[in-house]
């Protein structure tokens, strides 16, 4: 006998519910569920990866509407709110005001001073950058010109925030209370992309400290080693981080026996190296985590001769030389499944052979601002530890040269794919020192510009309407933030910075909070490509979520996939 549907009338209750619930999930007014990797990888096409320097989130983003800016802490007339956590001094005991900023305020050469005295004397609070020196130097500061540089290392920067709570930027900064200024950058042209697409507000530096850390943390979600046998040959500088009773490391330097006991005396003095001391991380190896020099040129250490195929090498017994990493990057997951990428960055070429000259040849390129240390036109300050790609053995100039002339190129090869819509599926984008942000050789407005400029290239590409364009920050460069990262593993997360996700996905107009990292972008990739997982972005979920967090997102929340 032939099974016979019921009549609705004769089903029982439950029979019944079940019927109902059936046909409302083929309501036609209700949207089907869209499977995310599905979508993306039907979707998107073309990832670009655009990563400036050294900027904070409440530094350029703080007055952003709809985002957990500078509102939360100070309020309309200025005055902070009970939510506001005062800087304290290095003891822990409060501060009545700030420190002067040390040195002063300005780089030399610029159209305004502002001495080390007509910066004393701030309130115990953040303040606009652009005001907050007329009453005692009778100037504005404005976004095209360059300020002083901050610490921003490994140790100080958790040194400074202080287990969450962000109270000691002030007292473990070497720029006394410039830590605490931010820019009204609404006028910006990045700041009205970020109003038309989408600005993601929880967003983390991917590891503690500087700039050459938090670029290799981008292409690997790791620290880059280093053995014992060079760290003693070469006299590498090590850390001397503070030890529990126990013997197990802080997470803090310890001072040197001259430095001063108070933030408002004079700056820090600490005994900071570039390698962690030996087992810092438990696993019984050195680590790189303050800037380290390339073995590859453009390096910051010339070549030690130029015989034969020397000149494209760094001298290997240099102090500052990383010796070649092997650890897997995204790189080498995208190259496995056959996916095309490229690294382009500022002024590359002639960096190459700006780097490749004797070593008493004097540099026009590499670290090459001018007399003052200020970046310009003709003096572009390109930064090869900005330029984590060449730190890897599989990007040797001679034994792989191939695979480094197809991967690592110049800016102008992104513009004339981008044009041609020959981009590759995923593309990382580093400026030179002239257009990248960085307090004490550059100014925000050049990199703005310049940044600006090029999302409207990569619109116009006919790749566009496939695209997703996410512009970051490496790292806070020792700029203050109110929000306390969560609490991951021994490589980070740090400091709040910014980043924008421009795309035909974009969610239009909105501030997404999900909380991120830097190696988000990694984790986006590897979704959209079906990449195997870098073994740190299961480290820093695994640490997160030990510590009562979320792991950390990959950016679909910021994409609307259903369009």
């Amino acid at each position: 006998m032939k099974n016979r549907i019921k009549p609705i009338a004769l089903l029982t209750p439950l029979a019944l519910a079940a019927v109902l619930s059936l046909t409302a999930c083929n309501d036609s007014d209700s949207p089907a569920p869209v499977d995310t990797t599905a979508a993306l990888q039907s979707k998107v096409q073309n990832i670009v990866v655009i990563y400036a320097e050294n900027r904070s989130f409440d530094n350029l983003y703080g007055n952003f509407a709809g985002a957990n800016g500078l509102s939360t802490v100070v309020d309309s007339t200025g005055k902070t709110t009970a939510a506001y956590i005062p800087q304290v001094d290095r003891d822990g005991s409060a501060l009545a005001t700030l420190p002067p900023t040390w040195g002063g305020v300005m780089m030399p050469g610029q159209s305004v001073t502002v001495t080390e005295t007509q910066s004393a004397g701030l309130p115990n609070a953040p303040f606009n950058i652009a005001t907050a020196y007329k009453t005692s130097a009778g100037v504005t500061i404005t976004g095209d010109m360059v300020t002083r540089d901050l610490y921003h290392r490994f140790y100080e920067n958790q040194m400074q925030i202080d287990g969450g709570k962000n109270d000691k930027f002030v007292a473990w900064a070497d720029a006394g209370s410039l830590v605490m200024g931010n820019f009204d950058y609404s006028a910006s042209p990045l700041y009205k992309l970020a109003q038309q697409y989408t600005l993601a507000d929880n967003f983390f530096q991917g590891a503690f400290g500087g700039s050459f850390l938090n670029h290799q943390y981008l292409i690997c979600a790791c620290a880059p080693t280093v053995d014992t046998a060079t760290v003693t040959a070469n006299k590498m500088t090590v850390n001397n981080v503070a030890t529990n009773a126990d013997g197990s490391f802080t997470t803090s330097l310890v001072p040197a026996a001259t430095s001063a006991s108070s933030a408002m005396t004079a700056k820090p003095s600490l005994q900071s190296g570039n390698i962690t001391p030996l087992n810092y991380f438990g696993d019984n190896k050195y680590y790189a985590v303050n800037t380290m020099q390339a073995p590859f040129q453009p390096s910051g250490n010339a070549p030690v001769d130029l015989t034969g195929d020397d000149a494209k090498y760094a001298n290997p017994t240099s102090a500052t030389t990383l010796p070649a990493q092997t650890q897997t990057t995204i790189g080498d997951l995208l190259t496995a499944k056959s996916v095309n990428w490229k690294w382009y960055a500022g002024a590359w070429n002639s960096a190459i052979a700006d780097g490749m000259q004797a070593a008493a040849s004097k540099r026009t390129v590499i670290y090459s601002g001018d007399a003052n240390g200020v970046a310009s036109t003709a003096a572009v300050d390109f930064q090869p530890h900005h330029q984590p790609f060449n730190y890897q053995a599989s990007m040797d100039p001679v034994t792989h040269a191939t695979d480094r002339a197809n991967h690592l190129k110049d800016y102008t090869d992104l513009v004339a794919d981008a044009a041609a819509g020959t981009l590759p599926p995923v593309a990382f984008y580093k400026p030179e020192g002239l257009y990248n942000q960085h307090p004490g050789y550059a100014n925000v407005t050049n990199a703005d510009q310049k940044i600006a400029d090029l999302v409207a290239k990569l619109q116009a590409s006919p790749q566009w309407k496939n695209m997703v364009i996410v512009i970051t920050y490496d790292e806070n460069g020792g700029q203050w933030d109110h929000v306390a990262p969560p609490k991951g593993d021994k490589v980070g997360p740090g400091t709040r910075i910014p980043a924008l996700i421009i795309s035909p996905y974009s969610k239009a107009g909105t501030v997404d909070h999900t909380q991120y990292d830097t190696a988000s972008v990694l984790r986006l990739i590897t979704r959209r490509f079906g990449l195997d997982t870098l073994a740190g972005l299961t480290a820093r979920d695994t640490a997160l979520k030990a510590n009562g967090a979320p792991a950390m997102g990959d950016l679909t929340n910021a994409l609307d996939l259903t369009k």
